[in-house]
């Protein structure tokens, strides 16, 4: 009888804890917006941040991703401008925050059809920015 009530107590409380993550992470994600990247793209993610003068290029606008991709915002793409995967792109000043985020994984499909174990930092802040589309 204890160890049925034990683990009832486990179960329900790893549903909590599950259920919790998203919001937990999308907190996160905001913190690290504004830590990491509001100061060259602004805070509402426009390119516009007090550090974007001078820059050349100038940083992106980030509300306009999925614009700038035939309405389809690219995870896997964004995913790798976060971690510093550039594709050979030496001109950009954007710096690499791959293993800053680095942490605990998750298993996510950034859209090409195989999750892979992705710092559920980097996750949330992708998520962010697709929400941030115009």
């Amino acid at each position: 009888m204890k160890l049925a009530i034990l683990t009832v107590a486990v179960a329900a409380s790893a549903a909590l804890l599950v259920a919790c993550a998203p919001e937990m992470r999308a907190s996160t994600a905001a913190q690290d917006y504004a830590t990491y990247c509001a100061s060259c793209h602004g805070a509402s993610g426009r390119g516009d941040g007090p550090a974007a003068t001078g820059l050349t290029p100038r940083p992106a606008d980030l509300t306009t991703i999925s614009a700038r991709h035939g309405g389809t915002f690219p995870r896997l793409q964004v995913l790798g401008w976060i971690t510093g995967y550039t594709m050979g792109r030496s001109e950009s000043h954007m710096p690499v925050y791959g293993q800053l985020l680095d942490g605990e994984r998750i298993m996510y499909d950034a859209g090409d059809g195989n999750p892979t174990p992705t710092p559920a930092r980097i996750v949330g802040l992708v998520e962010y920015l697709e929400r941030l589309q115009k």
